[in-house]
């Protein structure tokens, strides 16, 4: 763990050669397989999983600096706020993020960001990242990086390959090619491979001239949108017709709805990669992982003498090379092998390491079943801070809000429920109907059925409140916004 936070830092210090580059980072996945940490509603692309920072910081960190222009993000509506404050954090500034109305798979996303940039420089070259990857040798990517640039302004759509070191079946595999002319390291692409059996896995390892695929692509944008025009025109159409409707919202692009609903739910590697007779691949050494099961996060992470990870409250005794974390309650271990074991507030889960990759089924269950476990988590994060609930009962639940300084909830009334507001650390500015109340520590306010009413934090920290609901229905749909800072009405 302390390979992947050194090359963070690393990163944002070197100032190698000049890419003039433009980073495309997509944050559209889910994570299902990290469950219980990763749920749809705070993937984990916004946990510090690796280091002290999130995936989504470490890999907008790779691409600071001279060099690179500010990134183009691309997520859903719902993670607008949480990718522009996770940036914010790191003082990343001038991204344009763009947001997508419908979850359509990498290639429309990417058309879109190519669309854009391509606006001001079609020639811009872009680098296509996963938010939600971790890469622990800084000089060895920008290495890559630099053969990968001077690929793609010759023409290519080009990829990183990972030199393998063990039979993977989580990823796809790419065949390499001879060494293309006068491009020093990089190779032309054979194929593409879907995810192996393990022993098919295992030849491709011992035959050599097999890579991981890691995802990452680069390419100018106006190579990346004629190939998409060749290979896939109705993305292009659709997401042509979505870019041209967008609208401004804050600091955020939204692509029309409509036009984006017509597209299709592709991924790159099927509508250009395995089609592209310009395809070629870099392969690098680079100690990257998808970070895409709780085995890949204890391969990363730093072991004690019995090769073991653990993180939080977490007490082990004759273990050996498990993974044990607790973002909750102390969870102790006693006497397992090639375990996994997470503790959250609400879930637990427990299984061996091989087996990592079918945590998938448990969050399909949760959502066939339709509980909330299998998407989102007890703490909610809202643009203004964040609720959690405490106690929920048939009639009434209790939670805990957090309003950031500064910020406030939008002006709103309830159908169905009350609410009763004791505010326990901070200061309040309350709206109930004509009143504005002023409230502080050890002071509260009731809001009756019906009341137009609002939550303004006025002051310089945090303001912390306990809400006690009741009423005949509890749910967060029962919300009608009557005026929002931030344009959820």
């Amino acid at each position: 763990m302390g390979q992947v936070t050194q090359f963070a830092t690393d990163a944002a210090k070197t100032q190698a050669a000049i890419f003039d580059v433009t980073p495309v980072i997509l944050s559209g996945g889910t994570g299902s397989r990290l469950w219980p940490v990763s749920r749809a509603s705070f993937p984990k692309q916004f946990w510090p999983l690796v280091s002290t920072r999130s995936l989504i910081q470490d890999t907008a960190l790779r691409a600071l600096g001279e060099g690179f222009s500010a990134p183009v993000v691309v997520c859903n509506e719902e993670h607008r706020f949480l990718v522009a404050e996770h940036l914010r954090e790191i003082g990343v500034a001038g991204s344009q993020i763009l947001l997508e109305p419908f979850g359509r798979n990498s290639a429309p996303a990417i058309t879109a960001a190519a669309l854009l940039v391509a606006e001001r420089d079609p020639n811009a070259v872009l680098w296509m990242m996963a938010a939600d990857a971790a890469i622990i040798h800084g000089a060895a990517l920008r290495a890559a990086l630099g053969k990968a640039c001077a690929a793609a302004r010759a023409g290519h759509v080009v990829t990183f390959g990972i030199t393998p070191d063990k039979p993977e079946t989580g990823y796809g595999y790419i065949e390499t090619g001879p060494v293309l002319d006068g491009l020093d390291g990089v190779h032309a692409v054979s194929r593409f491979l879907e995810k192996p059996e393990r022993a098919g896995a295992q030849a491709m390892l011992d035959a050599g001239g097999y890579l991981w695929n890691s995802g990452m692509f680069v390419f100018t944008a106006k190579t990346l949108l004629e190939e998409m025009q060749l290979h896939a025109p109705d993305v292009v159409a659709a997401v042509r017709q979505a870019l041209a409707g967008r609208r401004a919202d804050l600091d955020f692009v939204r692509l029309e709805r409509e036009a984006f609903a017509a597209c299709p739910d592709i991924s790159l590697d099927y509508a250009v990669a395995e089609r592209t007779e310009r395809a070629a691949v870099v392969p690098a050494d680079i100690g990257w992982s998808d970070v895409g099961s709780w085995s890949a996060l204890w391969e990363l992470g730093a072991k004690d003498e019995n090769g073991n990870v653990a993180q939080g409250d977490v007490l082990l005794e004759q273990a050996a090379n498990c993974y044990v974390r607790s973002d909750g309650m102390l969870t102790a271990v006693v006497g397992l092998s090639d375990a996994v074991v997470v503790t959250t507030e609400d879930a637990v889960l427990a299984l061996h390491r091989d087996h990592a990759q079918d945590v998938k089924r448990i969050v399909e269950s949760l959502q066939r079943m339709k509980r909330h476990e299998g998407i989102s988590h007890n703490r909610c994060y809202r643009p203004w801070g964040f609720y959690e609930q405490l106690i929920a009962g048939e009639r009434f639940q209790v939670k805990r809000i957090l309003v950031h300084p500064g910020a406030k909830l939008s002006l709103q009334k309830h159908f169905h429920r009350a609410e009763h507001w004791v505010v326990v650390a901070g200061t309040a500015l309350v709206t109930r109907g004509d009143e504005q109340l002023m409230l502080r520590e050890n002071e509260s306010v009731y809001l009756p059925l019906g009341c137009v009413h609002r939550l303004d934090n006025p002051g310089k920290i945090p303001l912390e409140l306990i809400e006690v609901q009741s009423g005949s229905y509890l749910g967060e749909d029962d919300i009608v916004r009557i005026e929002d800072t931030y344009g959820r009405n």
